[in-house]
Order: C-alpha cells, then structure tokens, then sequence
C-alpha cells in the first residue's frame, strides 16, 4: 500500500564555517526545512529546501499546519491530484516563497516515496534522458573576507583541476573595476576553453547600471550573467537580454509556471535555473521543463546537486547539474549520508532507489535543529 501515514518536518540551522557573502547578503548560517513521508508498506520519502538564513520554521509550519491536514490517508502515487490540493488549500498563505517552498518539500518526498517502491533510481523513475552521467558545473567564487582577485584565481583553477570544464562565481558586489579584476584573474587562472558563468545575485537595480558592470565583463567571454536583477524585475531581465551578447539566466527564486511562462514570453533568460526544492517541487519542475523546451530555452537548476541531478538526468532539455565541491556554502551536505561522485566534468548517477540519499540523523543533531514533528 502506497497510503500515507505519517507527515513530519523539522528545521535544522547549520552554521557557516565563514561568513560568506554574495552581492548583497551576508550569510553566517542556513536554514533547512526538512521533510520525510512514510506509508503503510513502510516506505520513507524525504525533501528539503533552504528557508533562508533565518525563519526556515515558516516552510516546517506550513507543512504541519497546511498540507499534512492533507495528506494523511491519501495515496503517494496521486501526484498530481495532491499538488493541485495543496496549491489551492495555500492561495491565501502564498503561490511563493515559504509556502511554496513547503508544497516544494512535499512533492519531492512523495516522488521519492514512489520510486523507492518501484526499486528505481529517481531518475529513471521520472524516464530517463541520460544513462551513466550528466554535466556539471562547479560552483564557488564567493567573497569572503581578504579574498584576493589572485585567491579567487586560485580557486577557480582547483576546480578545473579536479575535471570540470565550467566554473561560475559571485559578481556584482564591489565597484565595477574591482569586478574586472576579480573576473580577469579567474579567467587566466583557468584558461581560455573553460566556460565561465557569473553570478550577480539580483545586484543591480536598473539597465544602466548593469550594462556598466557587463561592458567591462564581455572581454571575458561569460557563458551567462545571472540574476542581474530583483526576480520581479522581468521587464528589465528582458531588456538587458535584448542588448547584450551574453545569455542571461534567472529563475532560482521564482514559483509556478505561469510566472516561468512570463519570463520566456518576454524574452527575459535563455537559461532558466529552476529549483525544484522552490518551484513547486518535481511535478511543477517537469511542467516547466516542458515549457523552456517549446521556447528553446535550457534548464540548469539552482543549488542541492544531490537533488537536481536526477532532474537533470531526466529533462531532454538540461544541460548543467550546478555542483558545489565542498560543504564551506551549501553546508546541506553534511546533513546527508551519501556525496556524488565526480567523472571528469560529469557527476555519476546514483543507483539507489529513489534520490539516492536519507537524512544523516547524527550529523543533524550536531546542528542547532527541533524535533521531527
């Protein structure tokens, strides 16, 4: 029986072992929501997101409060009957942010549900695009206090000496020749051929600005600029996307296809980076997957590799899984028993039923975290 019995979440705070900046926050610790569904056949499904650097307990709330009044009882394998009641029992609360993120959460456990009871691997429960590995990019770049143009260097060239063939860093933080600096010694330190993405994290405000920032960064060859603006600011996304070479890329933030519809309808990124842990969770991630693939759009999701591979691996239309090497920013890892494994500048698909990773409980309880409830 694939009938729900148990809906529990918890938040767990997990400090920075640095502070760690982007280009207008600064982060001294995560905040996780966390979920796990069991049914009556014993299976456990799971799903997390990030809730911020702080009030996390709005996604664990919404999920005790909202949408396991739900659940209970119900079969894991109506998909899409339970998304479409839990988006209707939240209109009120939020088609965004912590109240969707909580939808988020829930979804990807009841995939991860049936796809255990399948035996499959996530991936392959959701039909296959890809057989043994998938692309990635490696993530970092961040600004940390004394980081020096030469350190960023640095760190860009590890990752390309681990094999990856693509690096993305943080922009838009200082003045625009402090960026040049920044972007011009990450591009000598890994050479000509790798892809470099840039990471603006909605720093600038208007086209002007932003154009001032991207006139000094093209001599560079970016292969994206991303978030150049606040995720409201669609009209200027489209803008900037009709004056400059360089593709633009957004969508970490956003929920919902309609507001994804929008972005591709005005011409605002080539690249969505849709997170499924935000989005609306998997069932609403394939939908916009589908549509990015009528525009031509390419899908390249935002954060949690552990879960975006499978997505990744199952989308025709993907292209990069965004990987982050060690735990010092996406600290989530640590909380998590199983790590992927890196073939070159591609991560190798998981075998385990399901998403391939449980909670690691002995990690979580080292972190400051509330009982599952």
């Amino acid at each position: 029986m694939s009938k729900i019995v148990s809906v529990e979440a918890r938040t767990v705070r997990a400090p920075l072992e640095k502070a760690t900046a982007f280009a207008r926050r600064r982060v001294l610790e995560r905040e996780y929501a966390l979920v796990r569904i069991r049914t009556a056949d014993g299976v456990e499904g799971i799903g997390h997101c990030y809730g911020g650097h702080a009030a996390a307990d709005l996604v664990s709330q919404a999920v005790r409060l909202l949408l396991r009044p739900l659940l209970i009882g119900q079969n894991t394998c109506d998909t899409e009957i339970l998304w479409q009641e839990m988006y209707q029992e939240a209109l009120l609360h939020g088609r965004a942010g912590s109240v969707m993120r909580a939808i988020s959460i829930v979804d990807t456990a009841l995939w991860d549900c049936n796809a255990q009871a399948a035996k499959l691997p996530l991936y392959k429960y959701l039909g296959a695009a890809s057989r043994d590995s998938v692309p990635a990019y490696a993530s970092g770049g961040y600004y940390l206090d004394g980081k020096s143009p030469e350190a960023l260097g640095e760190e860009m060239a590890g990752y390309v000496a681990l094999g990856f063939q693509a690096v993305k860093m943080k922009v838009g933080r200082l003045s625009p020749k402090e960026e040049e600096a920044r972007i011009a010694a990450a591009r000598a330190a890994i050479g000509p051929d790798v892809l470099l993405m840039l990471d603006a994290n909605n720093a600038w405000s208007d086209v002007p600005t932003a154009l001032r920032y991207i006139d000094r960064y093209v001599d560079y060859d970016p292969y994206w600029i991303e978030e150049p603006f606040s995720p409201d600011q669609i009209n200027e996304h489209a803008d900037l996307a009709s004056r400059i070479k360089v593709p633009v890329a957004t969508g970490e933030i956003e929920a919902g296809r309609w507001r994804f519809k929008e972005i591709l309808d005005k011409g605002a990124a080539a690249i969505l980076q849709t997170d499924a842990a935000v989005c609306g969770g998997i069932s609403e991630f394939r939908k916009i997957a589908a549509l990015a693939d009528a525009y031509g759009a390419t899908m390249c999701p935002h954060w949690f590799h552990d879960l975006h591979i499978h997505l990744v691996a199952s989308c025709a239309n993907a292209r990069f899984v965004e990987f982050f090497a060690d735990d010092k920013v996406l600290n989530f890892r640590r909380l998590i028993d199983r790590q992927l494994e890196i073939v070159g500048a591609r991560l190798k698909l998981p075998q385990q039923p399901g998403l391939g990773y449980r909670f690691d409980e002995m990690a979580i309880a080292r972190c400051q975290a509330e009982a599952w409830s």
